[in-house]
Protein backbone atom coordinates (compact mmCIF):
# COMPACT_ATOMS: atom_id res chain seq x y z
CA UNK A 1 0.00 0.00 0.00
CA UNK A 2 1.49 3.72 -0.74
CA UNK A 3 2.17 5.39 2.21
CA UNK A 4 0.40 8.80 2.04
CA UNK A 5 1.94 12.24 2.15
CA UNK A 6 0.14 13.20 5.37
CA UNK A 7 1.48 10.39 7.22
CA UNK A 8 4.66 11.77 7.34
CA UNK A 9 6.11 14.14 9.90
CA UNK A 10 3.94 17.28 9.70
CA UNK A 11 1.43 14.87 10.64
CA UNK A 12 3.27 13.44 13.48
CA UNK A 13 3.93 17.29 14.90
CA UNK A 14 -0.16 17.79 14.05
CA UNK A 15 -1.12 14.84 16.42
CA UNK A 16 1.38 15.64 19.33
CA UNK A 17 0.05 19.29 18.89
CA UNK A 18 -3.61 17.83 19.84
CA UNK A 19 -1.69 14.93 22.28
CA UNK A 20 -0.13 17.84 24.24
CA UNK A 21 -2.90 20.44 23.58
CA UNK A 22 -5.59 17.91 25.64
CA UNK A 23 -2.60 16.23 28.34
CA UNK A 24 -0.68 19.92 29.08
CA UNK A 25 -3.03 23.12 27.54
CA UNK A 26 -2.89 24.47 24.31
CA UNK A 27 -0.09 27.47 25.44
CA UNK A 28 1.91 24.73 26.25
CA UNK A 29 1.44 22.96 23.20
CA UNK A 30 1.89 26.24 21.41
CA UNK A 31 5.42 27.22 22.94
CA UNK A 32 6.50 23.46 22.94
CA UNK A 33 5.57 23.71 18.95
CA UNK A 34 7.61 27.36 18.74
CA UNK A 35 10.76 25.69 20.32
CA UNK A 36 10.37 22.62 18.21
CA UNK A 37 10.13 20.09 20.82
CA UNK A 38 7.02 18.29 20.14
CA UNK A 39 8.43 15.10 19.07
CA UNK A 40 10.40 14.88 21.85
CA UNK A 41 7.75 13.87 25.27
CA UNK A 42 10.79 14.37 27.52
CA UNK A 43 10.97 18.47 26.23
CA UNK A 44 7.66 18.52 25.79
CA UNK A 45 6.90 17.64 29.47
CA UNK A 46 9.57 20.40 30.35
CA UNK A 47 7.90 22.45 28.56
CA UNK A 48 4.73 22.36 30.29
CA UNK A 49 6.34 22.40 33.73
CA UNK A 50 7.99 25.52 32.95
CA UNK A 51 4.43 27.02 31.97
CA UNK A 52 2.43 25.57 34.76
CA UNK A 53 4.95 26.97 37.51
CA UNK A 54 5.35 30.54 35.48
CA UNK A 55 1.00 30.42 35.56
CA UNK A 56 0.83 29.18 39.13
CA UNK A 57 3.00 31.83 40.22
CA UNK A 58 1.44 34.69 38.44
CA UNK A 59 -0.63 37.27 40.08
CA UNK A 60 -1.98 37.99 36.70
CA UNK A 61 -3.15 35.99 33.69
CA UNK A 62 -3.42 38.18 29.76
CA UNK A 63 -5.04 36.14 27.25
CA UNK A 64 -3.68 37.92 23.80
CA UNK A 65 -5.33 37.12 20.93
CA UNK A 66 -3.75 37.32 17.11
CA UNK A 67 -5.03 36.08 13.87
CA UNK A 68 -1.93 34.37 12.76
CA UNK A 69 -0.35 31.09 13.51
CA UNK A 70 2.95 31.23 15.58
CA UNK A 71 4.82 30.50 12.54
CA UNK A 72 3.96 33.44 10.51
CA UNK A 73 6.66 35.48 11.69
CA UNK A 74 9.05 33.92 9.73
CA UNK A 75 7.09 35.94 7.27
CA UNK A 76 5.15 38.56 9.30
CA UNK A 77 6.63 39.68 11.46
CA UNK A 78 3.43 39.79 14.34
CA UNK A 79 6.38 38.61 17.11
CA UNK A 80 3.50 36.95 19.56
CA UNK A 81 5.80 34.96 21.45
CA UNK A 82 8.55 37.19 22.00
CA UNK A 83 6.04 39.61 23.21
CA UNK A 84 4.40 36.86 25.77
CA UNK A 85 8.31 36.05 26.58
CA UNK A 86 8.96 39.78 27.01
CA UNK A 87 6.01 40.86 29.01
CA UNK A 88 6.61 37.69 31.41
CA UNK A 89 10.05 38.78 31.73
CA UNK A 90 9.51 42.55 32.40
CA UNK A 91 6.73 41.94 34.95
CA UNK A 92 8.91 39.51 36.97
CA UNK A 93 6.94 36.66 36.36
CA UNK A 94 3.46 38.40 37.84
CA UNK A 95 1.61 38.34 34.31
CA UNK A 96 1.67 35.13 33.07
CA UNK A 97 0.83 35.36 29.05
CA UNK A 98 -2.03 32.52 27.34
CA UNK A 99 -1.63 33.49 23.70
CA UNK A 100 -4.41 32.36 21.43
CA UNK A 101 -3.09 32.40 17.60
CA UNK A 102 -3.82 31.57 14.44
CA UNK A 103 -7.39 33.09 14.98
CA UNK A 104 -8.96 30.62 17.44
CA UNK A 105 -10.67 33.84 19.68
CA UNK A 106 -11.31 35.62 15.45
CA UNK A 107 -9.79 38.32 13.65
CA UNK A 108 -9.35 41.95 12.84
CA UNK A 109 -12.72 43.66 14.20
CA UNK A 110 -14.18 40.84 15.79
CA UNK A 111 -10.70 40.59 18.59
CA UNK A 112 -10.62 44.20 18.76
CA UNK A 113 -14.66 43.94 20.16
CA UNK A 114 -13.40 41.60 22.62
CA UNK A 115 -10.68 43.94 24.00
CA UNK A 116 -12.64 46.71 24.24
CA UNK A 117 -15.47 44.59 26.22
CA UNK A 118 -12.79 43.06 27.78
CA UNK A 119 -13.84 39.72 26.86
CA UNK A 120 -9.89 39.20 26.72
CA UNK A 121 -7.20 41.32 27.82
CA UNK A 122 -5.10 41.80 24.61
CA UNK A 123 -5.07 41.38 20.79
CA UNK A 124 -3.81 41.99 17.61
CA UNK A 125 -5.45 43.46 14.62
CA UNK A 126 -5.01 45.63 11.78
CA UNK A 127 -5.06 50.22 12.00
CA UNK A 128 -7.69 49.77 9.65
CA UNK A 129 -9.69 47.33 12.12
CA UNK A 130 -9.05 50.00 14.63
CA UNK A 131 -10.52 52.42 12.73
CA UNK A 132 -14.45 52.24 13.21
CA UNK A 133 -13.69 52.33 17.14
CA UNK A 134 -11.36 55.05 16.84
CA UNK A 135 -11.45 57.21 13.32
CA UNK A 136 -8.64 59.42 13.82
CA UNK A 137 -6.27 56.27 12.79
CA UNK A 138 -7.39 55.78 9.88
CA UNK A 139 -5.16 58.71 8.74
CA UNK A 140 -2.77 56.41 8.31
CA UNK A 141 -4.41 55.22 5.08
CA UNK A 142 -4.07 58.75 3.20
CA UNK A 143 -1.57 57.64 0.20
CA UNK A 144 2.09 58.61 0.57
CA UNK A 145 1.70 60.05 4.33
CA UNK A 146 2.98 57.56 5.80
CA UNK A 147 3.21 54.55 3.30
CA UNK A 148 7.30 54.01 3.72
CA UNK A 149 8.03 52.27 7.05
CA UNK A 150 10.33 54.92 8.52
CA UNK A 151 7.62 57.37 8.36
CA UNK A 152 4.85 55.07 9.68
CA UNK A 153 7.46 54.91 12.52
CA UNK A 154 8.47 58.60 13.01
CA UNK A 155 4.11 59.04 13.29
CA UNK A 156 3.05 56.63 15.77
CA UNK A 157 6.01 57.94 17.83
CA UNK A 158 5.32 61.42 17.63
CA UNK A 159 3.93 63.52 20.56
CA UNK A 160 1.46 64.66 17.76
CA UNK A 161 0.33 60.95 17.55
CA UNK A 162 0.27 60.44 21.23
CA UNK A 163 -1.46 63.91 22.24
CA UNK A 164 -3.67 63.54 19.50
CA UNK A 165 -4.93 60.16 18.80
CA UNK A 166 -3.74 57.83 21.70
CA UNK A 167 -6.17 59.65 24.03
CA UNK A 168 -9.21 59.33 20.96
CA UNK A 169 -8.59 55.46 21.43
CA UNK A 170 -8.15 55.38 25.28
CA UNK A 171 -11.51 56.90 25.15
CA UNK A 172 -12.78 53.85 23.58
CA UNK A 173 -11.87 51.19 26.12
CA UNK A 174 -8.20 50.82 24.72
CA UNK A 175 -4.76 51.00 24.85
CA UNK A 176 -2.20 50.50 22.88
CA UNK A 177 0.68 48.86 23.57
CA UNK A 178 2.76 48.96 20.41
CA UNK A 179 2.76 49.43 16.68
CA UNK A 180 3.23 46.56 14.22
CA UNK A 181 5.34 47.82 11.12
CA UNK A 182 5.02 44.98 8.52
CA UNK A 183 5.76 46.87 5.72
CA UNK A 184 3.66 48.97 2.80
CA UNK A 185 1.11 47.85 0.95
CA UNK A 186 2.06 46.58 -2.82
CA UNK A 187 0.36 46.25 -6.06
CA UNK A 188 0.39 42.79 -6.77
CA UNK A 189 -0.94 41.26 -9.76
CA UNK A 190 -2.72 37.82 -11.36
CA UNK A 191 -1.00 35.57 -13.16
CA UNK A 192 -1.94 36.12 -16.99
CA UNK A 193 -1.70 40.17 -16.03
CA UNK A 194 0.43 42.22 -17.90
CA UNK A 195 3.37 43.00 -15.42
CA UNK A 196 5.28 44.83 -14.37
CA UNK A 197 3.34 47.83 -12.99
CA UNK A 198 5.12 50.99 -12.99
CA UNK A 199 3.44 53.90 -13.70
CA UNK A 200 -0.56 54.65 -12.74
CA UNK A 201 -1.28 54.37 -16.57
CA UNK A 202 -0.45 51.00 -16.73
CA UNK A 203 -3.24 50.59 -14.11
CA UNK A 204 -5.78 51.59 -16.83
CA UNK A 205 -8.66 48.72 -17.15
CA UNK A 206 -7.37 47.04 -13.92
CA UNK A 207 -9.99 45.87 -12.05
CA UNK A 208 -8.35 46.52 -8.26
CA UNK A 209 -9.39 44.19 -5.27
CA UNK A 210 -10.36 46.67 -2.06
CA UNK A 211 -11.33 46.40 1.44
CA UNK A 212 -14.14 48.45 2.79
CA UNK A 213 -11.68 51.74 3.14
CA UNK A 214 -13.50 54.33 1.33
CA UNK A 215 -10.03 56.09 1.51
CA UNK A 216 -8.38 53.03 -0.45
CA UNK A 217 -11.34 53.21 -2.65
CA UNK A 218 -10.62 56.45 -3.63
CA UNK A 219 -7.18 56.49 -3.96
CA UNK A 220 -7.27 53.56 -6.55
CA UNK A 221 -9.64 55.40 -8.22
CA UNK A 222 -7.60 58.26 -8.65
CA UNK A 223 -4.57 56.45 -10.26
CA UNK A 224 -6.52 55.00 -12.59
CA UNK A 225 -7.39 51.48 -11.80
CA UNK A 226 -11.41 49.97 -11.06
CA UNK A 227 -12.19 49.72 -7.26
CA UNK A 228 -13.51 46.94 -7.00
CA UNK A 229 -14.66 45.57 -3.18
CA UNK A 230 -14.51 41.55 -2.12
CA UNK A 231 -14.86 40.50 1.27
CA UNK A 232 -11.23 39.24 2.39
CA UNK A 233 -12.08 35.94 2.75
CA UNK A 234 -13.46 35.64 -0.98
CA UNK A 235 -10.36 37.09 -2.46
CA UNK A 236 -8.28 34.07 -3.50
CA UNK A 237 -11.10 32.85 -5.67
CA UNK A 238 -11.60 36.59 -7.05
CA UNK A 239 -8.52 36.59 -7.88
CA UNK A 240 -8.25 33.13 -9.82
CA UNK A 241 -11.05 34.02 -11.88
CA UNK A 242 -10.46 37.75 -12.41
CA UNK A 243 -12.96 39.28 -10.71
CA UNK A 244 -9.75 40.82 -9.64
CA UNK A 245 -7.05 41.83 -11.30
CA UNK A 246 -4.41 42.84 -8.34
CA UNK A 247 -4.86 43.60 -4.66
CA UNK A 248 -2.77 45.18 -2.20
CA UNK A 249 -1.79 43.77 1.11
CA UNK A 250 1.86 43.48 2.20
CA UNK A 251 4.29 40.81 0.98
CA UNK A 252 4.20 39.17 4.04
CA UNK A 253 0.73 39.10 3.60
CA UNK A 254 0.68 38.02 0.61
CA UNK A 255 2.75 34.87 1.56
CA UNK A 256 1.11 34.45 4.72
CA UNK A 257 -2.82 33.15 2.99
CA UNK A 258 -1.11 31.41 0.48
CA UNK A 259 -1.28 33.71 -3.10
CA UNK A 260 2.54 32.96 -4.17
CA UNK A 261 0.45 30.66 -6.61
CA UNK A 262 -2.01 32.89 -8.28
CA UNK A 263 0.34 36.12 -8.90
CA UNK A 264 2.40 37.25 -11.60
CA UNK A 265 4.45 40.41 -10.61
CA UNK A 266 4.89 42.19 -7.36
CA UNK A 267 5.46 46.14 -7.37
CA UNK A 268 6.72 47.92 -4.29
CA UNK A 269 4.13 51.36 -4.74
CA UNK A 270 4.93 51.86 -1.10
CA UNK A 271 1.54 54.01 -0.62
CA UNK A 272 0.00 53.27 2.35
CA UNK A 273 1.13 50.65 5.62
CA UNK A 274 -0.40 47.47 5.83
CA UNK A 275 0.01 48.10 9.62
CA UNK A 276 -1.12 46.56 12.91
CA UNK A 277 -1.54 47.34 16.27
CA UNK A 278 -1.48 45.32 19.77
CA UNK A 279 -4.35 46.93 22.14
CA UNK A 280 -5.45 46.14 25.95
CA UNK A 281 -8.69 46.65 27.31
CA UNK A 282 -7.63 50.21 29.54
CA UNK A 283 -9.72 49.21 32.91
CA UNK A 284 -8.18 46.10 32.98
CA UNK A 285 -4.61 47.34 32.78
CA UNK A 286 -5.53 50.39 35.26
CA UNK A 287 -7.05 47.70 37.49
CA UNK A 288 -2.88 46.58 37.60
CA UNK A 289 -0.33 47.41 40.20
CA UNK A 290 1.39 50.73 39.03
CA UNK A 291 4.95 47.77 38.66
CA UNK A 292 3.14 45.66 36.72
CA UNK A 293 2.10 48.37 34.34
CA UNK A 294 5.19 49.55 33.76
CA UNK A 295 6.67 46.11 33.05
CA UNK A 296 4.19 45.49 30.11
CA UNK A 297 4.68 48.81 29.03
CA UNK A 298 8.41 48.08 28.83
CA UNK A 299 7.84 44.75 27.36
CA UNK A 300 5.67 46.61 24.46
CA UNK A 301 8.76 48.55 23.87
CA UNK A 302 11.11 46.14 23.63
CA UNK A 303 8.79 43.66 20.98
CA UNK A 304 8.11 46.90 19.28
CA UNK A 305 12.16 47.02 18.52
CA UNK A 306 12.87 43.66 18.11
CA UNK A 307 9.73 43.78 15.37
CA UNK A 308 11.53 46.72 13.64
CA UNK A 309 14.56 44.62 13.33
CA UNK A 310 12.89 41.42 11.80
CA UNK A 311 11.16 43.41 8.92
CA UNK A 312 13.72 43.15 6.47
CA UNK A 313 14.19 39.54 6.98
CA UNK A 314 10.47 38.37 6.84
CA UNK A 315 10.09 40.52 3.85
CA UNK A 316 13.35 38.66 2.49
CA UNK A 317 11.49 35.20 3.77
CA UNK A 318 8.51 36.03 1.78
CA UNK A 319 9.84 37.04 -1.06
CA UNK A 320 12.26 34.15 -1.40
CA UNK A 321 9.21 31.77 -1.09
CA UNK A 322 7.15 33.62 -3.81
CA UNK A 323 9.98 33.63 -6.14
CA UNK A 324 10.08 29.82 -6.00
CA UNK A 325 6.47 29.81 -7.25
CA UNK A 326 7.79 32.30 -10.24
CA UNK A 327 6.56 35.46 -8.40
CA UNK A 328 8.23 38.28 -9.75
CA UNK A 329 9.05 42.05 -7.96
CA UNK A 330 9.38 45.53 -9.31
CA UNK A 331 10.97 48.44 -6.88
CA UNK A 332 9.88 51.93 -8.61
CA UNK A 333 12.56 54.77 -9.13
CA UNK A 334 11.96 57.32 -7.04
CA UNK A 335 10.73 59.60 -10.18
CA UNK A 336 8.05 56.88 -10.61
CA UNK A 337 7.12 57.06 -7.07
CA UNK A 338 6.87 61.01 -7.79
CA UNK A 339 4.60 60.12 -10.30
CA UNK A 340 2.32 57.80 -7.68
CA UNK A 341 2.40 60.34 -5.29
CA UNK A 342 1.76 62.96 -7.73
CA UNK A 343 -1.88 61.05 -9.05
CA UNK A 344 -3.12 60.27 -5.60
CA UNK A 345 -0.65 61.71 -3.15
CA UNK A 346 -1.86 62.67 0.08
CA UNK A 347 -1.07 66.52 -0.66
CA UNK A 348 -3.92 66.57 -3.50
CA UNK A 349 -7.10 68.68 -2.37
CA UNK A 350 -9.19 65.59 -2.50
CA UNK A 351 -8.33 64.65 0.35
CA UNK A 352 -8.76 67.37 2.42
CA UNK A 353 -11.97 66.75 3.71
CA UNK A 354 -10.66 63.52 5.25
CA UNK A 355 -7.78 65.48 6.79
CA UNK A 356 -10.20 67.89 8.21
CA UNK A 357 -12.59 65.32 9.41
CA UNK A 358 -10.36 62.88 10.74
CA UNK A 359 -7.88 65.54 12.30
CA UNK A 360 -10.71 67.83 13.46
CA UNK A 361 -8.73 70.35 11.53
CA UNK A 362 -6.06 71.06 8.65
CA UNK A 363 -3.57 72.69 11.68
CA UNK A 364 -3.91 68.90 13.42
CA UNK A 365 -3.52 67.33 10.63
CA UNK A 366 -0.15 69.66 9.74
CA UNK A 367 1.06 68.54 13.01
CA UNK A 368 0.77 64.99 12.68
CA UNK A 369 2.35 65.75 9.04
CA UNK A 370 5.19 66.93 10.89
CA UNK A 371 5.34 63.88 13.01
CA UNK A 372 5.93 61.89 10.07
CA UNK A 373 8.72 63.34 8.25
CA UNK A 374 10.50 64.13 11.44
CA UNK A 375 13.03 61.14 12.17
CA UNK A 376 12.25 59.10 15.15
CA UNK A 377 15.15 58.05 17.47
CA UNK A 378 13.57 54.55 16.35
CA UNK A 379 14.79 53.02 12.58
CA UNK A 380 13.32 50.63 10.42
CA UNK A 381 14.11 49.46 6.69
CA UNK A 382 11.96 50.41 3.77
CA UNK A 383 11.10 47.84 1.14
Amino acid sequence: MTKRVEDGPKSEERRRFFETSIKYGFTAAVVAGAAGTLLSSEATAQTAKEEKERQSAADHVMTIATAYILGATRSYPIMQLDFKENIQNATNGKVYVKLAPGGQLGAGGALAQKVQNGTIQAAQHSLSNFAPFAPVVDLINLPYFCGANQKFVNLVNSEAWKTAVNPQVEAKGFKPLWYVVIDPRVVALRKGGDGPIKTPADLSGIKFRVPGSKMLQQYYRMIGANPTPVAWGETPSAIKQGVADALDPAVGALHVFGFKDILSWVTFSQAVPDSQVYSCNLEWFNGLPGDVQEGIEFASEITAQQNLAKVPSSRNYAMAEMRKAGVQFYSLSSDELGAWSEAGGYQRSEWDGFKKDLAGSMDAFAKLEEGALTQSRLYVHDA
